[in-house]
């Protein structure tokens, strides 16, 4: 019987599925950010852009479920042929379910307004019957 990658790799984790669920949804919300932060972004693109982020997402490893949400009302109308905005953490709204095992963990970010700042949390982990 052969050992599978997933089998090698969980090997290398000394944590419980619940720590490596968690894990896995801060390195999701982590990549979108850093890799999404300052694309140019209008009324004309953010679906497209909401969408291929979700894509991106949802051919890693562990991801049951993704939505990514730009906020409209922080787009600003183009005043010229060379204005554009960029997107900002205070824009994107993202959730991520990740599945490790039997447990499932949902990560967010959001731009929250009391701390001024686009906050990665953890808002839920639960044990999954088969």
């Amino acid at each position: 019987m052969s050992v599978t990658r997933e089998e090698k790799a969980t090997g290398y984790f000394r944590c419980t599925d619940r720590e490596r669920a968690v894990f896995e949804a801060g390195i999701k919300l982590a990549a979108v950010y850093h890799q999404f932060i300052g694309t140019p972004v209008s009324a004309s693109n953010v679906e497209s852009l909401e969408r291929a982020i979700e894509e991106g997402v949802k051919v890693q490893p562990f991801v049951r479920s993704v939505r990514v949400h730009i906020q409209r009302d922080r787009l600003k109308r183009k005043r010229n042929e060379y204005d554009y905005q960029s997107l900002t953490g205070e824009m994107l709204d993202m959730k991520v379910t990740i599945r490790i095992g039997k447990v499932e963990a949902v990560g967010e970010m959001r731009y929250i307004e009391d701390i001024h700042y686009p906050l990665m949390y953890i808002s839920s982990i639960e044990e999954i019957g088969d």
